[in-house]
């Protein structure tokens, strides 16, 4: 299926997921479980979302594979998988912040983001309206607007932003680089919706991002979005980014941001 197709069908789902999610937010959230911490929450829309972009995946390509973060992982045969977030900011959509997303990717390999190819993927704030697509190849876009990034003059003239993790301790350390890096650009930015951070640099409205930590659903299909705008988007020493961490900025604030992220980190 070309890369276009793919696009379209993520696209559809990711818009119709969106809005069950957000029916299911002015009703009324309520917390189902939690992860790898207390304050990690997931609640009964995250669950009930990803049920539906399942079944609506199911429906159009039974033989991809599927990796989701509420449901796991299922092995297809056609050598492609769906990787799905189906609420992207659970903390700010169970708080009411309008900034949380659906992100549907597609990639092709094992769902693991250290040797898969992402071929298409949609990022939707279903509160604003805003519909962040790319293909392998194909570019960025928002709406019908390609996206470039941004490169700054500086790197103390650069707005960037981050993410933290769920434990106390992780948290803490995370805090620490932050602090060191603060003085040496011009501000930092905590959103608290990764996909929706990547899709950011890819826009502009961040010159640059980095976290450690995410999951690959966080940053499947963003991640396509701002390396199609024009983003190195690396993990560290130049590897695939992964759990272990990720950045992404035009080449020249890349470069510089990997160093002193290096050397506050060690």
């Amino acid at each position: 299926m070309p890369n276009e197709e793919l696009l379209s069908l993520a696209r559809d789902i990711a818009i119709t997921a969106g809005g069950l999610a957000r029916r299911r937010r002015v009703e009324g959230v309520e917390v189902a479980d939690h992860k790898s911490s207390p304050v990690d929450v997931v609640t009964l829309a995250d669950r009930e979302t990803e049920t539906l972009i399942r079944s609506m995946l199911a429906d159009a390509r039974p033989n991809d594979g599927f990796l989701g973060e509420e449901g796991g992982a299922a092995t297809g045969t056609s050598g492609l998988t769906w990787v799905v977030d189906p609420i992207d900011g659970t903390v700010n959509y169970l708080y009411g912040i309008p900034h949380w997303a659906v992100s549907v990717a597609v990639v092709e390999g094992d769902p693991d983001p250290l040797t898969w190819r992402a071929l298409a993927g949609c990022v939707t704030n279903p509160m604003t309206g805003e519909v962040y697509t790319a293909t392998e190849g194909g570019g960025a876009f928002s709406g019908n607007q390609q996206l470039f990034v941004t490169e700054p003059a500086s790197v103390a003239q650069s707005l960037i932003g981050t993410g933290f993790g769920y434990e106390a301790a992780v948290r803490a350390k995370q805090g620490a680089v932050v602090a060191g890096l603060l003085p040496l650009v011009r501000d930092i930015r905590r959103f608290g919706t990764a996909s929706l951070d990547l899709c950011a640099v890819a826009t502009g409205r961040l010159n640059g991002y980095f976290e450690r930590g995410l999951k690959p659903w966080d940053h499947a299909a963003a991640a396509l979005v701002a390396r199609e705008a024009g983003a190195v988007v690396t993990g560290a020493a130049g590897a695939p980014p992964s759990a272990d961490f990720i950045l992404a900025a035009p080449a020249e604030l890349a470069s510089a941001l990997e160093g002193i992220l290096a050397k506050l980190d060690a």
